[in-house]
């Protein structure tokens, strides 16, 4: 699943007019990054949740043949957040283990290799965590043990008797259909009700740890920076053109 169905206000204008998934970057609409990183990795059934704008992005993508996937969209009016948008689309993404995006987000992480740890650890949840101090302050301090099983969420609870990494979340999750169990119906994001919720129930949580190319597009310094990566010719933007 690729969460699409944000207001962009941190990228007003250019979004009353656009979808944030559809500003070009690098010759290419956003939403094409992480479409490219899940085909990547042989996942070929995509869900596209659709609010703000949602008619030109169900019209840009159509059914997802021409990004080699299988597009189904999940309407949200009003808008639900992340965890409700997850939920409403519960229907579509059926009773299996799924992957969900950021459509802001660029990164390079091997998302195969990420559903094989996620898999060998038995896991119902796993986020992508990096190391990156400046960008933990504005989304928030995940922490992880030796195990790298995920033990203090956004700084909750304050006492953990052993040693943790801070790390930040990257944006992407992996997780077991169980996880619907721990969320509610409406608007609610997933980072503040069904983490602490899976955390305080002793559920097995685990960080994945990235240490590769990311970049978050949501605000005009960080869209200028990423097109200037992904458009500059060089190497990085050949590695991450879809």
């Amino acid at each position: 699943m690729i969460l699409a169905a944000g207001m962009g206000n941190r990228l007003r204008p250019l979004t009353d007019r656009m979808p944030k998934p559809l500003i070009e970057v690098g010759g290419q609409p956003l939403i094409a990054y992480p479409l490219a990183l899940v085909r990547a990795a042989g996942i070929t059934d995509v869900v596209i949740n659709l609010h703000h704008l949602g008619a030109q992005l169900r019209d840009a993508l159509g059914d997802g043949s021409r990004y080699g996937v299988s597009i189904r969209y999940s309407e949200e009016d009003p808008i639900l957040d992340t965890g409700g948008g997850i939920k409403r689309a519960e229907p579509l993404l059926g009773a299996n283990r799924f992957v969900v995006l950021n459509s802001d987000t660029i990164c390079d992480v091997d998302l195969r290799d990420v559903i094989a740890w996620h898999s060998a650890r038995g896991a119902l949840a796993t986020m992508v965590l990096r190391p990156d101090r400046e960008a933990a302050t504005r989304y928030g301090v995940i922490e992880i043990d030796r195990t790298a099983r995920i033990r203090r969420f956004l700084g909750q609870p304050r006492e953990v008797a052993e040693p943790l990494t801070p790390l930040m979340f990257a944006g992407i999750h992996v997780f077991e259909p169980d996880v619907f169990a721990f969320m509610d119906e409406g608007r609610f994001g997933i980072n503040a009700l069904t983490y602490p919720r899976l955390l305080a129930a002793g559920r097995p949580l685990y960080g994945y740890r990235f240490d590769g190319y990311w970049r978050v597009l949501d605000t005009h310094p960080g869209l200028a920076e990423g097109r200037w990566e992904l458009g500059s010719g060089d190497r990085l933007a050949a590695r991450h053109r879809p």
